[in-house]
Parts: C-alpha cells; sequence; structure tokens
C-alpha cells in the first residue's frame, strides 16, 4: 500500500518563564477531541519560524517576536512532519479562543504533566524537547541545533 505524501506542520513550544507552556483542547471536526500545543501546516514558500508565529498568533493572539526550531518529528507512518518551534511567551501573553472550530479552550501547563490524551504531533514535540535523543515508537525524532 503506498504512503501518502507527507504533510508539513508546525508545533509551537510557547513557553512563560515559569516554565509553563500553552496546551488548547482540540475539537476538530472527525477527530478524537485531545490537547495540542499551537500549531499547524506550513503554506507554500513560507519559512519554518514564519509559520509558527503566523500559527500561534491565528490560534491564541499571542504576537511573538522570534522563535527557534529545535526538532524534526517525523511520523513513519508517512503522514507528517512536524517542525518544533519554541517561542518565549511575551510578558503578560494572554491566550485567547480564536478558532473555537479547532480549539475550544486554550491554558497553561506544567510540561511535564500536559492533559491526555495529547495530539500525535504534540506528544512527539514535547518527547523531542523533554528526552532529547531518546526514541519513541512510531517516529524518527532529530535535535536541530544541538
Amino acid at each position: 500500500m503506498p504512503l501518502s505524501r507527507p504533510v508539513s506542520g508546525v508545533g509551537v513550544v510557547l513557553r512563560r518563564d515559569d516554565g509553563a507552556v500553552a496546551v488548547g483542547h482540540r475539537v476538530t471536526a472527525g477527530e478524537t477531541p485531545s490537547w495540542s500545543f499551537p500549531g499547524g501546516h506550513l503554506e507554500g514558500g513560507e519559512p519554518v519560524v514564519a509559520a509558527a508565529l503566523r500559527e500561534l498568533a491565528e490560534e491564541t493572539g499571542v504576537v511573538a517576536p522570534t522563535g527557534t526550531l529545535f526538532a524534526v518529528c517525523v511520523r513513519l507512518d508517512g503522514s507528517g512532519v512536524t517542525f518544533a518551534v519554541h517561542v518565549p511567551a511575551p510578558e503578560g501573553a494572554g491566550l485567547r479562543v480564536t478558532e473555537p472550530h479547532a480549539i475550544d479552550a486554550w491554558t497553561w501547563a506544567d510540561p511535564d504533566a500536559l492533559p491526555d490524551p495529547l495530539f500525535a504531533p504534540t506528544a512527539a514535540v514535547r518527547h523531542a524537547w523533554r528526552h532529547p535523543g531518546v526514541a519513541l515508537d512510531g517516529w524518527d525524532l532529530h535535535r536541530v541545533g544541538h
């Protein structure tokens, strides 16, 4: 059976100074509800960090000036590649529900105690971040710049 062409996406680790990260409750039609970092798909010709900052603003209302690519997460079943981008949360950043058909709630959470179930790409991004060099079943994880 041929594999489909992978979709390129971004997963944003929006992290406050106290270590908490932004997670949203995904309620996208046709999917099992889950929890996810902000993110989405790259547009044609869009740089990875620019896509992450765009998706962050679109999904949460948080406008951040910069981010850093730290990992590439390749799903081995052929369904996607997720670029993991760390974005320091601007001072006083507040999370807003801007796309209620996709995410019905945002919250700040401890990155090592995120709510379950996690959206698969979010689980891979968190694993690449919190457990560098440790394999994750179903994924090929690559740290960038380390």
